[in-house]
């Protein structure tokens, strides 16, 4: 631990020259270091494919406790894991989150390497019923991972993260199941959405995805939307990375808001044609 928080120091001193290391966490004004760190990526072109700002949002409370989320470039995103009394506070929490993580990320034992790939997949073999042969295998779970992270050899985990989020999402609504079903390859899969980033209309696609769903099994996106809140809820009190939950629950609402808005329309047009019918009486 003391080692990794003279690594952390290090950092500091390396791309926020002008704070001092000791007194960096303590510094009130975190928002504004995220804010500079982020900043000074960007001038060494260190950025993310995806690159973008510092963007903070704050849940809808009438009082406290307050929370906050902060996204990075590249779409990582943390929250305040403290009882915050207010919002400003909650803000400056999710940030000092944002920024130990982004610092962290900067450690060599961040960066995809041989020996860090050997290491994740005898992990993910070890967590698994697989064997250390599957790791050859693309058409296995703990191939598919080995492939992924050779792909990446050189970026930092929250780079690879950004590229493992859509496969989580995509195996949550169930389009990697559907994938396999047309006897598409993990290979081939992995290749293709490896060209994309979660954006709007990925959304919009896997929202619609849900709608089909609920017509299936009426209430299962309600369902689905409670957990994923509770797992945000869960993820966020332990200062965990939120990125999957939040776009769990970004994409349920989505479903929500336009099944109620159809039903909106529906109903509009039903009442319309009524009273156009009444008149000919």
């Amino acid at each position: 631990m003391d080692r990794t928080l003279e690594s952390l120091q290090y950092l500091i001193a390396q791309v926020l020259p002008h704070r001092d290391p000791a007194l960096v966490f303590k510094d009130l004004n975190v928002v504004a270091m995220l804010q500079e760190f982020w900043e000074n990526k960007q001038k060494q072109r260190a950025v993310f494919p995806s690159e973008g700002t510092v963007v903070y949002e704050s849940l809808n409370s009438p009082g406290p406790p307050f929370v906050s989320f902060v996204t990075l470039p590249g779409g990582s995103c943390f929250g305040n894991f403290q009882c915050c009394l207010s919002r400003a506070e909650a803000r400056r929490d999710a940030a000092k989150v944002a920024l130990i993580n982004s610092l962290f990320n900067e450690l060599p034992c961040r960066k995809i390497t041989k020996e860090f790939i050997m290491e994740s997949v005898q992990e993910a073999v070890s967590s698994t019923s697989g064997t250390s042969s599957d790791a050859d295998d693309p058409s296995t779970s703990i191939g598919a991972y080995h492939y992924m992270l050779e792909s990446n050899m050189g970026k930092t985990m929250l780079e690879f993260q950004e590229l493992m989020i859509v496969f989580q999402l995509l195996h949550w609504n169930g389009s990697l199941k559907a994938l396999r079903e047309t006897k598409c390859s993990r290979q081939e899969v992995i290749s293709y959405y490896s060209q994309y980033s979660l954006d709007e209309r990925m959304r919009s696609h896997m929202a619609l995805d849900w709608i089909m769903k609920e017509q299936e099994s009426p209430g299962i996106i309600s369902q689905e939307l409670q957990v994923a809140l509770r797992e945000l809820e869960e993820a966020r009190k332990a200062g965990q990375e939120l990125r999957f939950y939040k776009e769990k629950k970004e994409i349920l609402s989505l479903a929500l808001s336009q099944i109620y808005s159809d039903q909106v329309t529906s109903s509009s047009t039903d009442e319309q044609m009524g009273l156009t019918l009444s008149g000919y009486h």
